[in-house]
């Protein structure tokens, strides 16, 4: 393996990882009301390293989406200023940010299963119990 690296664990997965965390703990440190209890779900990056997408979730969901995209908008220097300091690589990706559908869909699926499930275990009872031919 001439000219590859040792590592095994790809270098935008390596990014990925490093960008969610530091992006997650700069948002804890942001005072604004509008980013309380926002979650960095996932992050994507592209191959060439130029930009990378993050995906958040708010305990309200839809409701509050477009004014957390908007704060989120407005601290894009400040987060990209902080990977620039924490992380070790030549050119800081610009970001962009996304609701995360994947979880809000994930949770809708899993309502829906439960509640068949639910309705599965519960059988309809006899309309006329004593109305049985015995």
């Amino acid at each position: 393996m001439v000219g590859r690296s040792p590592r095994r664990y790809p270098r935008t997965a390596r990014l990925k990882e490093l960008l969610h965390q530091i992006v997650a703990e700069e948002i804890e440190r942001i005072d604004d009301e509008r980013l309380e209890l926002v979650t960095v779900m996932s992050v994507d990056v592209e191959p060439d390293l130029r930009h990378a997408t993050i995906y958040v979730d708010t305990p309200s969901g839809t409701k509050r989406d477009k004014e957390v995209l908007a704060a989120l908008h407005e601290h894009r220097i400040r987060l990209q200023a902080s990977i620039a300091k924490q992380a070790r690589i030549k050119r800081t990706p610009l970001l962009a940010f996304r609701a995360d559908e994947v979880e809000r869909s994930a949770g809708r699926l899993e309502a829906l299963l439960r509640r068949l499930q639910d309705d599965d275990a519960d059988p309809d009872p006899d309309p006329d119990p004593g109305n049985s031919r015995a």
